[in-house]
């Protein structure tokens, strides 16, 4: 049974195909236009400016703090720019065998800036790909491998954002915080019940500060949960041995992310619980994850594939492993108030995250669609 979980896991991190560098028609037109902007505005030639999914590339290296901060209030200013990355290229001395500097390579480091102020564009930290309690839009078909749900077809939907309410530097450098909400709401229906009957519902509201600096970006939160069931579900269960839970807890948690080259990010984190109903549960818990979002976009569609695996330990489960795991492919081009849409395939295994049925452990397979920022 564990190779055939290893097998299923990899099967879905290994979704994926031969990919190759695009370059959309509003992207060139973008790159044209900031191009000019500098120009005109600071008499800066940058014909060459890269342009990627409305993200700019800025060469920073032989600008002044101020005109660097200048320009990229300028570029953000552009409508279709989603965000601008600050590029800085060192070079330095590589050695032969002999240790003697026969060449000279380039090193660029990149920083995103992101528009600062009240109700700002973007998030400083990145949303959680297969985090199935992250707040966004989705709707998923679930084929669970037992019958813990009442059902073994279960669809599952969620409502959710991240809204930052202000966002501002750090002093002159390009470190950037932000503050603002979060909530999510997040339900499951048994599709096997002749009126698919609504199952569980879970309510998660919070209030959340982040900060980036280049690669490094930091998200912690201070939160409330609350779960509820379906009337249908309580009804049809109300002369069996099933014992409702009210389950209510506030807690705060804190997740550290950094991105790698290519595409990888790497993430992790924990929390615990300050009130808690019932009282008996435990309050620790530990999360980590890694994603990979394709740098190149297949030449076909603005297509991006994306795999994703996130771990979560919780000390009420003995600190046992929660894997989600989740793969597929991001559309640039469908867009929807800002946010991407995706097309993801899944696996989940351990206690499930659906909060009534905590203490049950579950696996599933599926595949749903989800917006992201």
């Amino acid at each position: 049974m564990i190779c055939l979980r290893l097998f299923a896991i990899t099967g879905i991190m290994l979704m994926s195909s031969s990919i190759a560098l695009a370059t959309t028609q509003n992207d060139s037109y973008i790159a044209g236009y900031a191009a000019g902007v500098l120009k005109n505005n600071m008499n800066l030639d940058m014909p060459t400016l890269v342009v990627e999914a409305g993200v700019i590339t800025l060469p920073t290296a032989n600008l002044a703090s101020a005109d660097r901060d200048k320009a990229v209030q300028l570029l953000l200013g552009i409508p279709g720019v989603n965000d601008v990355k600050l590029s800085e290229t060192t070079s330095h001395l590589t050695m032969n065998d002999s240790s003697k500097p026969d060449q000279r390579s380039a090193v660029i480091t990149e920083s995103v800036i992101l528009p600062t102020g009240l109700l700002p564009r973007g998030h400083l930290f990145k949303p959680l790909i297969a985090d199935p309690r992250w707040a966004h839009f989705s709707a998923a078909y679930r084929n669970y491998q037992s019958d813990n749900f009442d059902g073994t077809n279960i669809a599952s939907v969620s409502f959710g954002e991240t809204i930052p309410l202000y966002r501002a530097n750090l002093g002159q450098s390009t470190v950037q915080w932000e503050t603002g909400l979060q909530a999510g709401v997040f339900s499951d229906f048994n599709l096997d019940a002749s009126s698919s009957d609504l199952l569980n519902t879970d309510f998660i509201a919070s209030v959340y500060s982040s900060v980036r600096a280049g690669q490094f970006s930091a998200f912690g939160r201070i939160y409330h949960q609350s779960s509820h069931l379906g009337d249908e579900f309580l009804l049809r269960k109300q002369n069996t041995k099933f014992e409702r839970v009210n389950l209510s807890y506030e807690g705060a948690d804190l997740k550290l992310s950094y991105e790698l080259p290519y595409g990888v990010r790497i993430y992790g984190g924990g929390g615990g619980l300050f009130h808690k109903e019932p009282s008996t549960l435990k309050v620790w818990s530990a999360q980590y994850g890694i994603e990979f979002r394709s740098p190149w976009r297949l030449d076909f569609a603005s297509l991006r594939p994306i795999i994703a695996a996130d771990i979560k330990n919780y000390d009420e489960n003995n600190w046992s492993m929660d894997i989600s795991a989740r793969a597929g492919v991001e559309f640039e081009n469908l867009k929807v108030l800002g946010r991407k849409l995706q097309i993801l395939g899944e696996y989940y295994n351990g206690y499930t995250p659906s909060g009534q049925f905590y203490k049950s452990k579950v696996e599933y397979f599926g595949i749903g669609a989800h917006y992201h920022f």
